[in-house]
């Protein structure tokens, strides 16, 4: 069983939104693998954590386009919790490159805890907006 299985319950119903999302579960997935894993591979959980945070920025990008282009009204506030997550997710790169941080469970817990947040509220939350306005 997976650290964090995908779910339908994660499904917005917007194709490309959907397939971003199920790859950064599958990579917190892949995180929880080595973490577990008898002997952690540094460059496996560096190349892990640089697709997340290159990936997350990517998504965001999207995600932000779509509010910008069909004037979504809460985007200010959807955008800080990117930038949050985006610099989160930098820092936990450049600590653990610099051997100052430790890929651990509270990691695995923080990353968790946000995508489920994210995408079950604050996600869910431009859905009928997004719908209404022809994305799919």
């Amino acid at each position: 069983m997976s650290f964090m299985p995908w779910s339908d319950v994660f499904v917005l119903g917007i194709d490309s939104i959907d397939t971003q999302h199920r790859w950064l579960v599958e990579a917190t997935n892949r995180l929880h693998d080595q973490i577990e894993s008898q002997e952690l591979e540094y460059g496996v959980v560096r190349e892990i954590l640089e697709g997340l945070a290159d990936y997350t920025m990517n998504h965001f990008i999207l995600e932000e386009e779509l509010f910008a282009r069909l004037n979504y009204p809460e985007s200010d506030t959807h955008i800080e919790e990117h930038n949050a997550f985006t610099h989160k997710t930098i820092d936990l790169l450049l600590c653990f490159e610099r051997g100052e941080e430790a890929v651990d469970e509270d990691i695995l817990e923080f990353l968790q805890a946000w995508l489920v947040h994210h995408i079950l509220q604050v996600d869910k939350a431009y859905v009928s907006f997004l719908k209404a306005n022809g994305v799919n």
